[in-house]
């Protein structure tokens, strides 16, 4: 039987101090807002009738200031990293992690600072990976597994019965629906759903709010997609970690959060049966853009792609700028939207893992709040001792550990089994 362990307060009070610094000194970070094209850009492309490649350049950045002086910024992270050496230790397992994040926000000011050039992209693929990562030795690429993928969706996206309901719910409704779920599931929290014009995206989460974009289109299914990806993961999250008493640091993530983040937002998805082949289909064909980039495609090239795969012009433009942001119609990529393949990949692995090494006691910590896979051994062991607190909220999948448990303890003994085998076994069955 577990036993607590009685920590020094004094301890604590240095850990929530220190955890407090971090959020504060991230505060006016904001990436996406640095880095996203104005509608300017949007409607001198469709001026040209999508012809003519976006003229974003280095100077468009410029002219855009990042709302904090990046020198000033930068040497608060170090200041933190110094004193987190300097109270709690330099082997200290919750020192090492944040130390390790003050690092990545320095990283994310010195990515912003180079919007527009090649080393935006480099330092954006050290934060969320590039394309032509590999889990392990020997596997397949992400852009790889793409493919696979994406040979698979394409066969699912020509079957009449699998076409998705029309989308005829306008975002104001959205709005109302989702925030019944809101409340139902976090009464009192402050939690809610709201209309923005300000965002890419059909739906974007905030701190305590769900966005949707003021002009969208949604049905049923939809919904249902935004209420397990948005509302119980990431304002799950959110909620869990703003609940934490002395780690406040998990309550708001780095961009290496974003991939744990995004995987289990996707695998909850996967769960709930609420995802389909067309919304994997056009995460798969991110990371094919990406992928495109990298190997030299510009933005022509891409919006072409998407085209290509029965975007019409709206959507293979908002597609095309996702991946584009923060550079150049022809520079490198903004490898971000790699994270929910790249994340699921983990997240699973991580679960099926934990069920065979009989630990899925772990598996609840990964909503802890924006945590990071790496360190699901030390956030076990900061429970235990108190530093840390267990999830306020989970989804139901995650609370039933005998059901996830019993699912995924076939996993192994599945993906050990030849499929090309099994598929000419079965040839005369299908």
């Amino acid at each position: 039987m577990n036993t607590q362990i009685a920590l020094p307060s004094t301890y604590l009070t240095e850990v929530k101090a220190l955890s407090d610094r971090i959020v504060k000194a991230q505060q006016p970070i904001r990436i996406l807002d640095a880095i996203k094209w104005d509608d300017s850009i949007k409607q001198a492309f469709f001026k040209a009738d999508c012809k003519e490649p976006p003229q974003v350049t280095k100077e468009y950045y410029q002219q855009r200031p990042l709302g904090f002086d990046p020198t000033d910024k930068k040497r608060e992270f170090y200041q933190i990293e110094r004193d987190l050496a300097r109270k709690l230790g330099q082997l200290n397992p919750l020192s090492v992690i944040m130390r390790r994040i003050c690092r990545e926000y320095q990283s994310v000011v010195r990515m912003l600072e180079s919007r527009g050039t090649p080393i935006f992209s480099d330092i954006s693929q050290e934060l969320y990976g590039s394309s032509q990562d590999v889990f392990h030795v020997g596997d397949p690429t992400i852009a790889d597994l793409g493919s696979m993928m994406e040979e698979t969706l394409a066969q699912l996206l020509k079957l009449d019965f699998l076409a998705e309901e029309p989308k005829d719910i306008k975002a104001d409704e959205a709005v109302a629906i989702l925030n019944e779920r809101i409340e139902a599931l976090f009464p009192g929290d402050g939690l809610r759903a709201m209309i923005s014009d300000g965002i890419i995206a059909d739906a974007a989460a905030g701190t305590d709010y769900v966005k949707l974009r003021a002009d969208a289109l949604f049905n049923m299914r939809d919904l249902r997609v935004l209420e397990v990806h948005e509302i119980w993961v990431h304002l799950g999250t959110t909620l869990n970690g703003l609940s934490q008493p002395y780690c406040t640091f998990l309550g708001k993530g780095p961009p290496s959060a974003t991939i744990t983040q995004e995987g289990l937002a996707v695998l909850m998805e996967i769960l709930t049966f609420s995802s389909t082949p067309n919304r994997l289909m056009r995460l798969i064909c991110r990371v094919r853009a990406i992928s495109m980039i990298e190997e030299g495609a510009d933005f022509m090239e891409v919006f072409n792609f998407f085209l290509s795969k029965g975007l019409d012009k709206e959507d293979s433009f908002t597609f095309s700028s996702r991946v584009f942001r923060g550079s150049t119609y022809n520079g490198l990529p903004f490898t971000k939207d790699l994270t929910y393949i790249k994340g699921f990949v983990l997240a699973y692995n991580f679960i099926r893992l934990a069920v065979s090494a009989g630990k899925p006691d772990r598996i609840p910590l990964l909503f802890c709040g924006k945590t990071m896979i790496e360190d699901m051994k030390v956030l076990s062991d900061l429970v235990e001792e108190g530093t840390v607190i267990p999830p306020r909220f989970l989804p139901p999948q995650f609370r039933d550990l005998m059901g996830l448990s019993a699912w995924m303890s076939f996993s192994r003994f599945m993906t050990g089994m030849n499929f090309h085998q099994l598929e000419q076994d079965y040839s005369n069955v299908i």
